[in-house]
């Protein structure tokens, strides 16, 4: 049974008014020493005093809750950046494999590159061969207008050749002038053999440049331009033209977009006549010439010059029957007719190119071993200068002896061809009666 006092504490005192609790008196409750407080706020300070022994193990349970979700968050968010380290390490793994992957391809890459380029240049040289071979079958059964030969023909042009010869030359220009002196030399490049040819068209505006290497050979080499004939080393830069028969010594030229060659067949010569454009053989003829012989000294492969000037074209050529001094003819560029023929007092012995000039001959002369060049015999075919009167002009000082000299009557200087070196020699002119 509950004490008074308790019910007190707990239910109030009901005879006690309101008025009465809110003036805060207090009582003695039973003789026990304990007092209640009338003011409310005492109960409520009481009574939270008396709750916290129960709050207490709510109280540590809540926070031993909180320290484990934080431990497993915690616990998580380690298991994550592992996690991430791990496929940032195997990212990092692949990537590098990748790489060294992509770089193996491209070593692969570069050595197919290679194989198929000399593969390539293995077709190209195959290719090359089979035109030769097929050009070779094509000259064993070559077309009759170029190849076969009229004696009947033959003779009759011997004939009129030697009924004209040494007849007075009646010019188509009123050229005048002669050398008087070598002005400049300038060395372009080396390139191929030691003997060879390399000129221009001496008659059109083209610019390109027309290479021959060798003394035997049936490939020109065809540059577009004098700078890429200087820049380039290799012939991989330049057009190719096959020819249908080789050509024997340096005496050739290229006049009015034709090339002019000289073939050899058997104990006779031949002058080619060959078109530029659509590669094809003109005109030929056997030149009507008996028991030839090396035109120069010092050039033996070469047994005609075929030279051009303000003229036209002629033909420097030696016979046994004069063997001693050189002769010229007038060749005729349609049809390679010898229009007129002369004997020159201009001796072959230490000669090693001649060329023409407003129709004279000037002929090179040089020495065993090769020294200074020089002109020292010039032949006038129209009279007016005497051999004696021409100026004595001496080429620079360079490598060694002149393979082929060829004059260019539009841009007035000569190309030459000097031990494999490429050499532009530019002339001073003087009229005639002037030297």
């Amino acid at each position: 049974m509950s004490q008074p006092w308790q019910r007190r504490l707990c239910l109030g005192d009901p005879g006690t008014g309101s008025q009465a609790g809110a003036a805060g008196s207090e009582r003695d409750l039973g003789g026990h020493g304990i007092k209640r407080t009338r003011n409310q706020g005492g109960y409520r300070l009481v009574g939270g005093l008396l709750l916290l022994p129960l709050l207490a193990p709510a109280l540590r349970a809540q926070q031993q809750q909180f320290m484990e979700y934080v431990e497993r968050r915690l616990t998580l968010l380690e298991e994550r950046i592992s996690q991430w380290h791990d496929q940032s390490s195997r990212y990092s793994t692949e990537l590098r494999d990748f790489k060294n992957q992509v770089l193996g391809m491209l070593e692969a890459a570069e050595k197919e590159r290679e194989a198929m380029r000399a593969e390539a240049e293995g077709a190209a040289v195959r290719v090359d061969r089979l035109e030769r071979e097929v050009d070779y079958l094509e000259t064993q059964n070559p077309a009759p207008p170029c190849v076969e030969v009229d004696e009947t023909l033959m003779d009759k042009q011997v004939a009129t050749a030697k009924q004209r010869k040494n007849e007075k030359y009646t010019k188509l220009t009123d050229c005048s002038d002669t050398i008087a002196s070598v002005r400049a030399m300038k060395i372009l490049k080396r390139f191929g053999s030691a003997s060879g040819l390399w000129t221009k068209d001496a008659a059109g505006s083209s610019e390109k440049i027309y290479v021959f290497d060798g003394t035997a050979n049936d490939t020109v080499y065809v540059f577009p331009r004098m700078r890429e004939f200087t820049l380039f080393s290799a012939t991989r830069k330049a057009a190719r033209i096959k020819l249908p028969y080789p050509w024997v010594g340096t005496g050739h030229l290229v006049y009015d977009g034709h090339l002019y060659y000289i073939r050899q067949q058997g104990p006779s010569f031949q002058v080619i006549k060959f078109n530029l454009a659509n590669k094809t053989v003109v005109d030929s003829s056997v030149f009507p010439a008996e028991e030839q012989i090396p035109v120069f000294g010092l050039s033996p492969s070469t047994y005609i010059e075929v030279s051009a000037d303000e003229e036209g074209l002629w033909a420097i050529y030696a016979t046994k029957e004069d063997e001693k001094n050189m002769c010229l003819a007038k060749l005729d560029p349609v049809s390679l007719d010898i229009e007129q023929m002369w004997d020159t007092p201009c001796p072959r012995q230490n000669a090693e190119g001649a060329f023409v000039v407003c129709g004279a001959l000037h002929v090179v002369y040089n020495t065993r071993p090769p020294g200074r060049a020089r002109v020292q015999c010039v032949f006038d075919v129209s009279g007016t200068l005497a051999p004696e009167d021409a100026a004595l002009a001496y080429f620079p000082k360079r490598y060694g002896s002149h393979a082929s000299l060829k004059y260019s009557p539009r841009e007035r200087q000569i190309y030459a061809w000097d031990d494999g070196y490429q050499i532009i020699y530019r002339m001073e002119m003087k009229k005639k009666l002037e030297v």
